[in-house]
């Protein structure tokens, strides 16, 4: 049974827009992260460079220094020596000032007053630096340090770079960094958005198990709630004698079975969706719970006029919940009764296969359409064609499915139409097999 377009279309909007909400997430806290890494590295490159601007003024003036107090420059008598220096020495993108202790320029003969002001401050305190804004908008960067020639005379060297040097990195950088941003923050968007759809498929998959489960059990509740209505309605139109009543109240308390019966089915498979029940696992043998639930089968079977027969019965310790295998056993037992017709035979082994306990229940009834065996461990599932010789609500095999996995087993089904069905459960081979019979028996 479907639910409703109108609310299986609200709730997928309700997940679109969930998962354009996480995209959005997805894309805002990688650009955010991008950002403030973005920040981080401008700001440690930008120390980088300017550091690196400050070495390279410092390496100009030791030069400059050098060359000035040169062998050859102590051979010259005067300045010219020193004026020749300094027109040689050649450093890319550096502008060189070679100044006396006064901050009277000597090369080039002309300075601008804050470098002569930069340089009596070097000829005092041994080194200077200074940022210099000019009328142009321009940043320049000097550095000027005191040294002594050869002959003793107090000399400074200053070098003078511009700040625009730095600058042009610093967009390139940024142009560079904000291209592979966007870049970057188009392909989290792009996988967000896969991110997103994975992340939301579960959930899409359990509301959308969620919906059919409503819509189904509500369709199967109806069912023996208006059976036990018309009943009662019936039973009170008119009086009746004992034997009536009796009859309407029978009536009565088998749809109130049933009724009981979904109900609990219901309430086991909603504990298990939301993990409120784990197996209590024990050491125990799988025979002795199978031969406890063979009595309650064999009533059900004598009511039917089926035979209940046992073809193996070995000893087969196991690690599990008793209650929930006895739970799982009677499902088998009475799925096989209830689709055998009068007169059929079930068959039930308890072995040790390889290794492995196994549960095997083999029936002569009305068997499966091969179109169905796909789906019979769905919840609510019934083959259309079987309707009529089906009284369950289709949760039995949901229900002893979950109870194998909860075990580690593993749950088959073989059926031919007409012909029967033979369900097999194989638990997983344990190491401690030995140790569990000990256990049980006391040893």
């Amino acid at each position: 049974m479907a639910s409703k377009p109108g609310s299986v279309a609200s709730s997928d909007r309700s997940v679109g827009r969930v998962r354009a909400r996480l995209t959005l997430w997805y894309a805002a806290t990688f650009s955010i992260i991008l950002i403030l890494l973005g920040l981080g590295l401008f700001v440690a490159i930008r120390r980088q460079l300017s550091r690196q601007l400050d070495e390279s003024l410092s390496a100009a003036t030791l030069e400059l220094g050098r060359v000035a107090s040169s062998r050859q420059i102590q051979e010259e008598p005067g300045d010219s020596a020193l004026l020749d220096a300094v027109d040689e020495l050649r450093i890319p993108e550096r502008t060189l000032y070679l100044l006396d202790a006064k901050g009277t320029p000597l090369a080039p003969s002309e300075a601008d007053p804050w470098i002569r002001e930069s340089a009596l401050k070097a000829a005092r305190t041994g080194i200077a630096s200074r940022q210099y804004e000019t009328d142009d908008d321009r940043t320049l960067r000097l550095e000027a340090r005191r040294f002594k020639t050869p002959r003793g005379r107090v000399l400074v060297a200053a070098a003078i770079a511009d700040q625009l040097e730095l600058e042009d990195r610093y967009r390139d950088l940024i142009w560079a960094f904000s291209g592979a941003g966007l870049v970057a923050v188009f392909l989290v968007a792009m996988g967000g958005g896969v991110l997103a759809r994975k992340s939301i498929a579960p959930i899409e998959a359990t509301m959308a198990n969620m919906r059919r489960f409503m819509a189904d059990a509500a369709h199967e509740l109806k069912t023996p709630i208006a059976i036990l209505r018309t009943n009662a309605d019936v039973a009170l139109q008119q009086s009746r004698d004992e034997e009536g009543y009796r009859s309407a109240l029978r009536s009565v308390e088998d749809e109130s079975q049933r009724l009981g019966g979904l109900v609990d089915h219901l309430l086991v498979l909603a504990r298990a969706d939301a993990g409120e029940r784990h197996p209590k696992r024990q050491p125990v043998f799988l025979d002795d719970i199978a031969a406890d639930c063979l009595s309650a089968g064999r009533v059900m079977s004598e009511r039917k006029g089926v035979e209940l027969t046992v073809e193996r019965f070995e000893e087969t310790p196991i690690e599990a919940d008793p209650a929930l295998i006895r739970e799982l056993i009677l499902i088998l037992l009475d799925n096989a009764i209830k689709f055998t017709r009068p007169g059929g035979q079930i068959a039930m082994s308890i072995s040790m296969s390889e290794g492995r306990p196994t549960i095997k229940v083999q029936d002569t009834g009305i068997g499966i359409l091969e179109k169905d065996l796909p789906n019979v461990f769905q919840r609510f599932y019934r083959g259309q064609e079987d309707q009529a010789e089906q009284s369950g609500a289709g949760l039995g095999l949901s229900i002893a499915k979950w109870i194998a996995e909860e075990h580690g087993a593993e749950i088959s089904l073989e059926s031919e139409r007409g012909h029967g069905t033979t369900v097999t459960v194989t638990f997983p081979a344990r190491d401690r097999i030995a140790e569990a019979a000990k256990e049980v028996l006391g040893v």
